[in-house]
């Protein structure tokens, strides 16, 4: 994938500035699954690593509220997070990200951040009407790698068993 400096710069100011990350659509673990195949879900791996360098990192999922994941409580909706909110990180298909960009804006959030393989221009147009930062289709941990550790290639988290 082919980086812009502008595209780097927006990233690196949107990450440095950022303190809260709200992660939407964080997996949990259904009455069937193991806690191993909880823990190597790509949203279960972007929330604990961006735990590790420092960003409270508050789950939201409607179907685990209350349940804990990685320290932090699950909420059922983004207006539930009682503290302010820097990234809105969404982990749900594209064709929800409209409905969350809306919600991002309704919190005073500062960024939409859409995970790798999610894109939807309606939502981009919703929160840079809002002058909230849109970043999609692009992974949060990676990103991070790649611009303040110098990783390159960067390469997924694995927890261990």
């Amino acid at each position: 994938m082919a980086h812009s400096t502008a595209d780097d710069k927006l990233i690196k100011q949107t990450l440095t500035s950022a303190k809260t990350i709200a992660m939407v659509g964080v997996s949990s673990a259904k009455k069937e699954e193991t806690s191993t195949k909880i823990r190597r879900r790509p949203s279960i791996i972007v929330m604990k690593y961006l735990q590790e360098f420092g960003y409270r990192t508050i789950p939201v999922n409607p179907f685990s509220k209350g349940k804990k994941i990685h320290g932090e409580t699950i909420v059922a909706k983004l207006e539930d997070i009682t503290i302010p909110i820097d990234i809105v990180n969404v982990f749900r298909p594209s064709k929800e990200a409209p409905v969350i960009a809306k919600q991002t804006i309704k919190v005073g959030a500062k960024a939409l951040w859409l995970q790798f393989g999610i894109q939807n221009l309606e939502a981009q147009e919703i929160a840079q009407s809002a002058n909230i930062t849109c970043i999609a289709n692009r992974c949060i941990k990676q990103e991070y790698q790649r611009l303040f550790l110098k990783m390159n290639p960067v390469f997924p988290v694995l927890l261990p068993d």
